[in-house]
């Protein structure tokens, strides 16, 4: 299964990020859509998975967790917009997903991979790169990761 994972929209579909993510099963959105036209989109690309972010607003936005536990190819997913969000009690976590501050980071803590796909809209710093992150699961419940430089 291939996974897109991407954050911080905010409001901006890229034809460069819709164009990878046209490969993926599913999309996994760790918040700060910013308006409900975005979602529409990436659901009409795979199935859409996200969570609330901060700048995430209205009735719309009501229905979105703030945290969200999902398996997704045989890996287990816990999904928050900010990193400070996520609980300590992460039993059968593989990997944890947030967004919030526009800047691509992926680590291996407490046996399972933190990682935040940066943002596919709007990076930080100022000039730096567009990201996101295609996760490719087998069915053993492994994976690999793959960091996705986009266009400036």
């Amino acid at each position: 299964m291939r996974i897109g994972v991407i954050s911080d929209t905010h409001g901006r579909l890229r034809p460069e990020t819709a164009e990878r993510l046209k490969d993926v099963d599913c999309i996994l959105h760790a918040g700060d859509f910013d308006d409900p036209i975005i979602m529409q989109e990436l659901d009409q690309i795979a199935p859409l998975y996200g969570v609330r972010g901060n700048n995430d607003w209205g009735g719309w936005a009501q229905e979105l967790p703030r945290l969200m536990r999902i398996d997704l190819g045989g890996v287990s997913f816990c999904v928050s917009h900010k990193r400070a969000d996520i609980p300590w009690n992460l039993s059968g976590v593989d990997v944890v997903v947030y967004g919030h501050t526009h800047q691509y980071a992926a680590e291996r803590f407490q046996g399972r991979l933190w990682l935040n796909p940066g943002s596919c809209s709007f990076p930080r710093p100022f000039r730096a790169v567009p990201t996101m992150v295609v996760l490719h699961t087998d069915e053993t419940g492994g994976y690999t990761m793959e960091k996705v430089e986009l266009d400036p």
